[in-house]
């Protein structure tokens, strides 16, 4: 008789727990959608566990307004909740949760394993936060907000750290791909590979070189006709169509690299991140967020109003049987109804069936022309020392 009443009390009061469990799914799928609707540069990993006596909230989170709001609402549901959420950067990290990429190119990965998908990199010198260690691995987040897994490569800082460093004086690699030395001569030894768009501290200058330091403490020799002081590159770029284009044709023949970003081998919006970071202006990472940047000109097709450093996306738009549109692919217009873009190798196509570089396949394709040179500031589109990464 006692079990029976203890199975009838512990019936009923699960009963009246299956719907408050119910209504804080609700909340924490109405607040990723609100907080972290793209998982590529927002984490919002939230479940509610129904208990014997409560709801288990547990898993983990970048976003603090997220957190607290949901924090908030499941309260006002329920009394009998324990948070065991991790609010990232995860204090088991202690106070190194920035970082500066010390090789000239480190590979972001999906999961924290060589097998796992390549989903971006990051360049020599770019500083990152990290959120969280399991094993050999750090999850970080770049400056494009960009999140993935990364194993070595990273000198972990504190914030005081990161601001010291930030504020010594760096040389930018401005050649598509170089070396350092060891000493001041051309005979000498390399210390590392350089790809465009890395970053040293400038220690001195001697001759024709200038004395680097790496982040991880490595001193090095540059090449002058291989690198700028970064005071003097921000002050001489001029950002305009034909530059954008000129910086584009220096990257031609290099090989399509799924996630790359870096001279290597680079992905479409890989490409266009990157010509772009070498006018100061730091993008979003995939076509598919990159296309929410900037200023429509064209969605017709005809290019009259496109003009040369403009993007073009290409994808699948949407329909009555599929609703949502998909942005795929990324080119740079350079003109005459022709594009340069990362497909194979980057080289340059057409819109125009009479060209003998005519891209039926892309053509068939096309969604919209968008204009970035003349919206800096405007979301998405930051100049490099306006970035909070960089400051």
């Amino acid at each position: 008789m006692r079990k029976t009443i203890f199975f009838f009390i512990f019936f009923f009061s699960m009963l009246s727990v299956m719907p408050q469990n119910s209504d804080i799914e609700s909340v924490i799928k109405l607040l990723k959608e609100k907080y972290a609707p793209d998982s590529r540069v927002e984490i919002f990993d939230i479940e509610a566990l129904q208990q014997e006596d409560c709801i288990l909230l547990k898993g983990k989170t970048t976003c603090k307004a997220a957190y607290e709001e949901l924090i908030q609402q499941v309260m006002s549901i329920s009394e009998n909740v324990e948070d065991n959420i991790c609010l990232l950067p995860d204090k088991g990290l202690g106070d190194e949760t920035r970082g500066v990429i010390y090789n000239s190119v480190g590979t972001l990965r999906a999961e924290p394993g060589y097998g796992s998908e390549l989903v971006s990199q990051g360049l020599l010198g770019m500083p990152v936060k990290i959120l969280e260690k399991r094993g050999g691995w750090l999850r970080i987040q770049t400056p494009d907000k960009y999140i993935g897994w990364m194993s070595g490569s990273i000198e972990r800082m504190t914030d005081e750290e990161l601001k010291k460093y930030l504020q010594e004086p760096k040389v930018i690699i401005t050649s598509v791909s170089t070396q350092s030395f060891g000493k001041p001569e051309d005979i000498s030894f390399p210390v590392s590979d350089l790809v465009a768009g890395n970053i040293l501290k400038l220690k001195g200058s001697k001759g024709k070189f200038y004395h680097v330091v790496y982040p991880d403490g490595r001193e090095a020799y540059v090449r002058k006709s291989d690198a700028k002081e970064t005071a003097e590159w921000l002050k001489g770029i001029t950002l305009t169509g034909e530059s954008i284009v000129n910086t584009a044709y220096r990257f031609q023949g290099i090989p399509y690299l799924w996630g790359g970003t870096s001279s290597k081998g680079l992905d479409c919006s890989g490409f266009i991140k990157t010509v772009y970071f070498l006018h100061g202006i730091v993008l979003p990472r995939d076509a598919s967020q990159q296309v929410h940047c900037g200023q429509l000109v064209d969605s017709l097709g005809d290019f009259n109003d496109a003009m040369p450093g403009d993007l073009l996306f290409f994808g699948s738009k949407a329909t009555e049987e599929n609703a949502k549109e998909r942005v795929v692919h990324v080119g740079i217009y350079i003109g005459n109804k022709r594009f340069i873009h990362a497909s194979d190798y980057i080289h340059i196509n057409s819109f125009d069936p009479a060209d003998p570089l005519y891209d039926e396949y892309n053509t068939n394709r096309y969604l919209r022309t968008k204009r970035i040179i003349g919206e800096i500031g405007t979301p998405g589109i930051e100049e490099i020392f306006e970035n909070e990464f960089y400051k």
